[in-house]
């Protein structure tokens, strides 16, 4: 947590004046019982209605600038609260953008969520609150303690022994909090997993009624972080009727000891009254104190589980000194795309998920890659842009390691069109110039075009400028896969990865599309990862994938003819029409 501070240097004025601006309202604050007790030695006791209206004028003033304080301090402990949240909420949303596929598997997303939304509100609270109280109230409850000394120091000795039994009450009880709302958190992140699967699963789990098995899985998780909320809630609950107890005690015998003292002579009745005035002073600031660190407590655990996020490194190294700072023109002859004995096990994996594979592409050839379920294909293509880094081996992008070019660089020469097609909510321009920002109408009509999806796209009212819901849910399947392949070929990429992104669409637009994109002008190196033989029997060479290993490539009438796993594939979709017909 204490990490994180280096974001609050931008706010250093307003990390000194906010808790500066609350010492003074404090020690306003601590005069008032001086005044009070004045009125009632000297005004009330001579009836100087002079005397009592001036000290009342004055408890007035104290009052306005108490308020003032207080508003500045207020101001300046926002400002700096808020302005270091989103700075630390800019950071990590930075950071999690720079982690490669395996930390964002590893983490999860759900966990991530909640450390950029839940955790970052608990953090704000608690900075705002700490610049507030936590310097007021201990210097609130140790000059009450001097203050009351320089009335009667006897009977201040009450207040030496009152206020350690308080700090060992509240520290006591913070000490034992803080794991325990760690734990809740983590509850917390479970309820929050178990939900984001239920919604984005909805349908899947209406298909099978498994709803009422989805609400007791709920209901259990719920009640378990419930349970466990409680019981932290019921430890920080003791801290203000064992604070009450301890301060009333405190002023039971102030009130006995200063009652003897006055008989006595020794003290006035209004030093009675100051230092009771004090010892409600400082049960009044170390309720506040006690509520503080439960806040704080909840905002150290929070923040240390974003500090574990900052701490997550990334796998995806960028080099310090790129090789090349964009990918250049492949020299003629040259390979575009090369494969050298790479190799890729995904982390916490017992084998890895591809093996050993070696090929090359030559620029403008199209590559099929095709193979069963699980047999490595969207793996395979995902080692291109770095999503992920191969274990061993290398792959080489215009002769040069993927991984010596900047990461930016490398995907910018990369139109991928992902395994699920994902739209963002906004428009369909803004949707397609996600790419390339300053597009025009007619370079984004033209990708629309060759994405076969010009037609639908001028049968909407607003054309372009159609709204697109969260997801793309407002358009059909194979609607959203045609703009996801129109948004990658927005800006004319040298290197095409479709990774089974025509799964949704009937075989006539297959075929128009792999038809246009065979016509493109810039003649781009594509990659397409289908499960269809029909969708790659045109390519210039097609890789057959088993178990993550290349087990046969060529055209495919060489597959046919050579490779059994292709010829297996083929048959089953190609034989059983045949015989249905």
């Amino acid at each position: 947590m204490f990490k994180l501070l280096r974001f609050l240097k931008s706010y250093r004025k307003e990390s000194i004046l906010a808790p500066l601006f609350k010492l003074l309202e404090a020690l306003l604050e601590l005069l008032v019982p001086l005044v009070v007790a004045a009125v009632i030695d000297h005004g009330i006791p001579d009836a100087d209605k002079g005397y009592i209206v001036r000290m009342c004028l004055l408890l007035v003033l104290f009052g306005l600038l108490g308020l003032s304080c207080s508003v500045c301090a207020q101001f300046f402990a926002a400002k700096a609260a808020v302005g270091f949240t989103a700075k630390v909420r800019h950071a990590l949303f930075s950071h999690i953008q720079s982690l490669s596929y395996t930390e964002l598997d590893d983490i999860g997303t759900s966990t991530l969520i909640t450390r950029m939304t839940s955790d970052m509100n608990q953090i704000q609270n608690g900075v705002n609150l700490t610049l507030r109280l936590l310097m007021r109230s201990p210097f609130v409850v140790f000059g009450a303690m001097i203050m009351a000394f320089t009335i009667d120091a006897k009977t201040a000795l009450l207040f030496v022994l009152v206020i350690p039994v308080l700090s060992l009450i509240v520290f006591g009880i913070m000490l034992f909090s803080i794991p325990l709302y760690r734990r809740v958190q983590l509850r917390l992140d479970q309820v929050l997993s178990l939900t984001r699967q239920n919604l984005t699963g909805v349908r899947v789990i209406r298909a099978f009624c498994k709803e009422d098995e989805q609400k007791e899985q709920f209901a259990r998780k719920n009640n378990a972080m419930t349970a466990e909320q409680k019981y932290v809630g019921r430890i920080s609950a003791l801290m203000n009727p064992l604070t009450y107890i301890v301060i009333n005690l405190g002023i039971i015998g102030l009130i006995y000891t200063g009652a003897l003292r006055v008989d006595a002579g020794i003290i006035t009745q209004g030093a009675v009254v100051a230092l009771y005035n004090y010892m409600s002073q400082i049960l009044v600031e170390l309720v506040k104190l006690a509520n503080l660190i439960i806040n704080i407590t909840k905002s150290i655990a929070c923040g240390n589980r974003v500090q574990s996020v900052f701490e997550t490194a990334s796998s995806l190294k960028a080099p310090e000194r790129p090789v090349r700072e964009t990918v250049p023109d492949c020299p003629a002859g040259s390979p575009y795309v090369e494969f050298d004995h790479a190799t890729l096990r995904y982390r916490n994996a017992s084998a890895d998920m591809l093996h050993d594979l070696c090929f090359a592409a030559a620029p403008g050839e199209t590559i099929g890659v095709i193979g069963g379920t699980g047999s490595g294909k969207s793996s395979l293509v995902s080692l291109i842009p770095r999503f992920y880094d191969v274990t061993s081996g290398a792959v080489r992008l215009c002769g040069t390691d993927v991984r010596d070019y900047p990461p930016g660089a490398l995907r910018q020469a990369v139109g991928v069109v992902p395994q699920r097609a994902v739209l963002f909510s906004g428009t369909i321009r803004s949707n397609l110039c996600f790419r390339k920002e300053n597009a025009g109408d007619e370079e984004l009509w033209e990708a629309l075009r060759l994405a076969q999806a010009e037609e639908f796209v001028r049968r909407l009212p607003k054309g372009l400028d159609s709204p697109v819901s969260q997801g793309g849910k407002n358009f059909s399947g194979g609607q959203r896969q045609r703009l996801t392949i129109a948004r990658a070929l927005v800006g004319n990429p040298p290197l095409l990865i479709l990774d089974d992104s025509a799964s949704a669409l009937d075989y006539a637009t297959d075929a128009a599309l792999r038809k246009a994109l065979a016509g493109l002008p810039q003649k781009p190196c594509c990659f397409l990862v289908s499960q269809r033989t029909a969708s790659l029997m045109h390519a210039d060479r097609i890789l057959v994938l088993d178990d993550g290993r290349i087990v046969g490539q060529g055209t495919h009438k060489e597959l046919l003819a050579s490779c059994e796993v292709y010829r297996e594939i083929y048959d089953s979709q190609f034989k059983k029409e045949v015989n249905a017909g």
